[in-house]
């Protein structure tokens, strides 16, 4: 039988205006070989919302600040079950959309853990993301991707939300 550490989590979609979704390419510290994709996020501190959360990692994982209510309502949330770092872990998390125009990735705010399992980022496209045989998380990504973009028209283009 498998003990699970529970945890809380918020992650952030972050779609630039080409439509590219920002992942992190990290490997579990107990199991080097295992290689994967993530979206930017993590736990959430003690009493801090999923929003506050979001907010804050999103700050430090890419150096985007943004104040918790501008991350709006989640777009997802699931409850997955993993190891990392010889801890199997129960995690809820939820998803956040925020799009920008574009974003030059900061890292500098990684932690120790970070630091030690993220091997660096790219920008995907959809397609790109439908035609990789690499390992992404979450496993429905491009479809928690499509309902999020759907659900939340882009106020960005050429006439900055407003009537053309």
């Amino acid at each position: 039988m498998t003990v699970y550490t529970p945890r809380r989590a918020a992650r952030v979609l972050l779609v630039d205006a080409g439509g590219r979704t920002l992942l992190f390419s990290g490997r579990d510290p107990a199991r080097p070989d295992h290689r994967y994709w993530f979206t930017p996020g993590g736990g959430l501190d003690p009493g801090e919302t999923p929003a506050e959360g979001a907010a804050r990692e999103l700050a430090e994982e890419t150096g985007l600040r943004l104040d918790p209510a501008e991350l709006g309502d989640p777009v997802g949330s699931e409850t997955v079950e993993f190891p990392f770092d010889g801890v199997w872990y129960r995690q809820e998390q939820e998803f956040f959309l925020v799009r920008v125009a574009s974003w030059e990735v900061d890292t500098a705010g990684f932690d120790a853990i970070e630091r030690a399992s993220v091997v660096g980022h790219r920008w995907w496209t959809p397609d790109e993301l439908a035609a990789t045989d690499e390992r992404y998380y979450p496993p429905d990504l491009p479809a928690l991707l499509t309902r999020a973009l759907a659900a939340t028209p882009s106020t960005d283009g050429p006439c900055g939300g407003a009537p053309c």
